[in-house]
């Protein structure tokens, strides 16, 4: 290595400040700087002009340039020459002083090489007592020795607290962090009643773990034993939060620490936590509940210093990372329609390590950190570092060195710190807060700790880390440590801390005699300030028709005002020409899907709500039918026509290639929306098995589980058309078995007009559930799929559609179908001019509209034969459901025969398999024995 190379790392900043310094008084320098400065003019013409950057985040001053190119002339003394080292040494503790802190509390770091002992820079223990002016870029206010420099980096990055922010590019960012760890040498700097107050937060988890590990001996709790500072370090957060401008805070964790989380931060009566152990039923028979370390909550409570602070935590079901998702759409939706400052609404998301590690959603999410339509102002997030994910120890969990290397895909900066000390927990969140309000963005906080137990209570973690937790066995918790340190600092007295321990021992005693009067247990509803207006929907509500109507004058005025494009802007041909063609479309009354999904927004928008649409490509459509955006063809400025019309908010955005995370967003958003239709739709259908956990554990389920209403709309395109298996099916199998209960609607709407009065309805129920909806592909420009202004402004959602041609006397063949394979139907009846038959759709699939089914099977009680004709396999689509629904009436099916693929890769099998289909419905070349083997 060159002698000199140690320049390649010298900090800029520095040198450019020590110069900035000479211009303005050059004798306050020390002479060898001096000296050395004062060559720059002379030097500046040897080297020439190509001073510049070395990058569009960072200037490299021609001083510092000199520098280096001095350093490889060899013409720097030697006192020059030791400054720089020492700057050397300042930028290794900066960018590597994490891998040798003391943040581990129950075992021994790995040892990585090179260390930073003084030799790994040319320095010499001869160097130690010697001052070097380089102090200052560590924030001393001077010269200092070598020793007191290794002593100040050493508390700033090397003790409780380890820091990775170098990977952050941007300059001011880094500054800030830079500074801010270099106040009181990155300790806090507490008074004696914020010391006693974090005492008494530490005893209230410590105890509480305590207690119910006594009382409810062997059942599953998923304690936070070991990791119990997160309950001082959210007290923290949200208070110096509070004070940094937040109103709200939206909390989500999984279940570990989450009892805790529950009474010690959001309030819940310890009784009621006591009672939910004892298992009682729910006082409402209608819902199934949950188990309690799944449960969220939403309060007010007052801070510390005074502050109000909204704080609501997110339910959450065991798939760990899911709500997180949920957390960051939640937010949004309080920030776009409540606050209008993302400064104003805190995220927060608790992960384990094993999680945050291995879950890809972590990633999905943590890209939307600034995303246009996905962004929040910046997460907080808390990892409760256990060093074991369920069984599996940390080296089998991951690749990278640290479970929060995600952090470094979005140039967050990460603490990690020692769980056992509170205060450097403390410490940690208040930078985080500090560093969220300053420049909204993500930071990660590595809360090492460890689990006391096994991955629930009655696990015998020993089995896989014996070793670990021989340890653990004879590790003092955070609290006996605090308490020990703050009766050596005077703090407080041994007999005073016995009386809180008493005091809150005896509180929990008598919380738990009174649980044992509570007869049923009742469910907090998350956000019940949101959803005051709109009750859960009585048993069979669903099903009562609803008003969708609009002023027809007033419609067409709104269809031609939102077709009508600016004439002083200048867009590509093929778009003047779509928007020509809706306005003659108005004229000639024939409205497409296209404009009728516009005037469904278009008309909520008049009435009060707003409309959120996100998705893969949901600007322009992936079939490029909505337009919903353009842009001028020369600067591609954006139009959005639906903002041109209203107040009331329209957004729509082109999300990230992402289903799992986006999916998990809008639900979130939904949900804390409720005069929003919130839309996400597929960019084809099948892609939403991406984001089944979603469906799975929040759509289906949380009206049942937690009361959550979420009105989410679903768009997922639909359609066997000879695209292969991957384009074909939204596997509406799987979302008819997932119905129960009146939880979601399940559409395949036909017409333009029902489809605009399917998204009205959204909105005008005063509840709200989530919508399925398999929407069309071919069918957006169809020459049959449309539909006068009139039905859309008259009509209202028709769950059934009957054969309005058909001649009930002469029906001898009643067809039930659902979607697309209608018009395929259609169109060989009217080759055939067939009279026998008639096709009969069903729009709403579940819930089925019962009453209406008996009229039309009473209607044609001459029939001889009852089918159902699907173009999806026959193990799949709506059949099984239909079977279910008409088990008495002698119904048939007519499908292709049975497959493990949607569909084939062929286009002409794909015809095939399609062709016979409609040709068994109508008798013709109808042998079995020549049917496809393949769907």
């Amino acid at each position: 290595m060159d002698k000199f190379s140690f320049l390649n790392a010298a900090h800029s900043q520095l040198i450019e400040d020590l110069y900035q310094q000479y211009l303005k008084y050059p004798d306050s320098l020390e002479p060898s700087w001096k000296a050395f400065f004062q060559g720059f003019d002379f030097a500046l013409e040897g080297y020439g002009d190509d001073f510049g950057r070395n990058n569009e985040t960072e200037p490299v001053s021609a001083p510092v340039q000199m520098a280096n190119k001095a350093a490889e002339s060899g013409n720097i003394p030697d006192d020059i020459q030791k400054e720089f080292k020492i700057l050397n040494l300042i930028e290794a503790y900066r960018h590597r002083g994490h891998l040798f802190t003391k943040t581990n509390p129950v075992r021994e770091r790995r040892h990585y090489e090179p260390t930073l002992d003084i030799e790994n820079f040319g320095l010499s223990k001869d160097d130690l007592n010697k001052k070097f002016n380089s102090a200052a870029e560590t924030g001393l206010p001077g010269a200092a020795t070598l020793q007191e420099i290794l002593n100040h980096l050493n508390k700033i990055y090397c003790e409780s607290i380890g820091v990775e922010y170098m990977h952050v590019n941007n300059v001011a960012e880094r500054k800030f962090i830079r500074e801010w760890l270099q106040v009181n040498e990155n300790h806090p700097k507490l008074n004696a009643a914020e010391k006693t107050e974090i005492l008494e937060k530490l005893n209230q988890a410590v105890a509480f773990e305590n207690y119910l590990h006594t009382k409810f001996v062997g059942q599953k709790r998923f304690s936070l034993e070991g990791g119990e500072s997160l309950i001082p370090a959210l007290d923290q957060l949200i208070s110096r939060s509070s004070q940094l401008g937040v109103d709200e805070v939206v909390l989500g964790m999984a279940h570990r620490g989450r009892l805790n989380v529950l009474t010690n931060i959001f309030g819940k009566s310890y009784k009621q936590i006591f009672s939910e152990f004892e298992g009682k039923e729910f006082e409402e028979d209608v819902f199934s509940g949950d188990v309690k370390y799944h449960l969220g909550s939403s309060k007010k409570i007052k801070t510390e210093s005074g502050e109000e602070v909204s704080i609501n935590l997110t339910p959450n079901p065991s798939h760990l990372e899911t709500v997180a998702a949920l957390v960051e759409g939640i937010c949004r939706a309080k920030v776009d329609n409540k606050y209008k400052d993302f400064k104003k609404v805190l995220p927060i998301v608790i992960h384990g390590d094993g999680a945050i590690a291995g879950q890809g959603i972590v990633y999905e999410v943590a890209q939307m950190m600034t995303l246009e339509g996905y962004r929040t102002g910046g997460t907080v997030h808390i990892v409760v570092n256990n060093q074991v994910s369920f069984t599996t120890n940390f080296l089998d969990a991951r690749s990278s060195n640290y479970c929060t290397d995600i952090a470094k895909v979005t140039e967050s900066p990460v603490m990690h710190v020692n769980a056992d000390d509170v205060e450097a927990v403390v410490h940690a969140m208040r930078f985080a807060a500090d560093f969220r309000a300053k420049f909204g963005k993500d930071v990660y906080i590595d809360l090492l700790g460890y689990r006391k137990y096994g991955h629930n209570e009655g696990d015998e973690p020993r089995f896989t880390q014996p070793n670990l937790y021989k340890l653990i066995s004879k590790h003092p918790n955070p609290r006996e440590i605090y308490k020990d340190q703050l009766i050596k600092e005077g703090i407080l007295s041994n007999d005073v801390l016995k009386e809180m321990e008493v005091k809150f021992k005896n509180l929990l005693d008598d919380n738990y005699d009174a649980s044992k009067e509570i007869e049923k247990n009742t469910m907090d509803l998350f956000m019940s300030d949101d959803w005051k207006d709109l009750p859960i929907s009585l048993k069979g509500e669903i099903k009562i028709p609803v008003d969708t109507k609009f002023d027809l004058k007033a419609l067409k005025e709104l269809a031609i005002r939102m077709s009508t494009l600016p004439v002083d802007k200048k867009f590509i041909k093929k778009v003047t020409r779509l928007f020509e063609n809706r306005i003659k479309m108005i004229e000639d009354n024939t409205i497409d899907w296209a404009l009728s999904e516009w005037l469904a927004y278009a008309t909520l928008l008049t009435e009060g709500h707003n409309v959120r649409i996100s998705g893969e490509d949901v600007e322009r459509g992936t079939f490029s039918h909505r337009h919903a955006v353009v842009k001028t063809e020369d600067t591609e400025e954006e139009y959005i026509p639906l903002r041109h019309i209203t107040e009331n908010r329209f957004d729509i955005y082109n999300s990230h290639l992402s289903e799992y995370g986006v999916l998990g967003f809008d639900y979130g958003y939904a949900m804390a929306s409720p005069n929003t239709l919130t839309i996400w739709e597929a960019q084809f259908g099948d892609f939403v098995n991406g984001a089944q956990i979603i469906i799975d554990q929040y759509l289906v389920a949380a009206e049942e589980k937690w009361k959550i209403q979420a009105g989410l709309v679903m768009l997922l395109p639909h359609g066997f058309e000879g695209q292969g298996a991957e384009h074909s099916s939204a596997r509406l199998e799987r979302f008819l078995g997932l119905c129960a209960n009146d939880n979601m609607v399940v559409a395949n709407a036909t017409t333009p007009a029902n489809y605009f009065h399917l998204l009205r309805r959204q909105m005008k129920w005063n509840f709200r559930k989530p919508l399925v909806v398999m929407s069309p592909k071919s069918l957006l420009r169809h020459p049959k799929v449309i539909s006068p202004l009139e039905d859309l402004a008259n009509g209202q959602f028709q769950p059934i559609l009957d054969d309005e041609t058909a001649n009930a006397d002469k029906i001898e063949k009643l067809v039930l179908c659902s979607g697309k394979i209608y018009y395929e139907l259609l169109a060989k009846k009217e080759e055939l001019n067939c009279e026998n038959i008639a096709l009969v759709r069903f729009e709403q699939l579940y819930p089925l509209q019962q009453d209406k089914i008996k009229e039309v099977l009473e209607k044609y009680g001459n029939r001889k034969q009852l089918l159902w004709v699907q173009e999806e396999p026959e193990n799949m689509g709506a059949w099984g459901y239909i079977l279910r629904h008409f088990r008495d009436t002698g119904i048939e099916v007519i499908a292709p025969v049975p497959s493990g693929s949607p569909a084939p890769g062929s286009h002409k099998m794909f015809e095939r398999n399609q062709n016979n289909v409609i040709n068994r419905v109508f008798d013709r070349n109808d042998e079995p024995a020549k049917r496809p083997v393949t769907a």
